[in-house]
């Protein structure tokens, strides 16, 4: 069985993800349900603290999602040639 995983495919997977995430978050605040959304999970987890969701703002959005999902490439790159030097045969 090959334990080698390909690079690109690893580095684009994790960026896609991490930058889907965010642009999850970013129409969450689109739709004003980010602050009950972050209120419900404080108080789950028995945590008071003074965070306010802001008002939505495009370019803030945008900036989030680009570096987020290059910084999940990246990420996923180093990740898959790491994992792929540790299990050379």
């Amino acid at each position: 069985m090959d334990h080698h995983l390909n690079p690109q495919k690893a580095a684009l997977s994790i960026g896609l993800f991490i930058g889907g995430w965010h642009l999850v978050w970013s129409l969450l605040v689109a739709f004003g349900w980010a602050q009950p959304l972050v209120d419900f999970v404080l108080w789950m987890h028995m945590i008071s603290l003074p965070y306010v969701v802001k008002s939505f703002d495009m370019s803030a959005a945008a900036t989030l999602i680009i570096l987020t999902t290059v910084a999940g490439y990246i990420f996923g790159l180093i990740f898959a040639r790491i994992w792929n030097r540790m299990h050379r045969g």
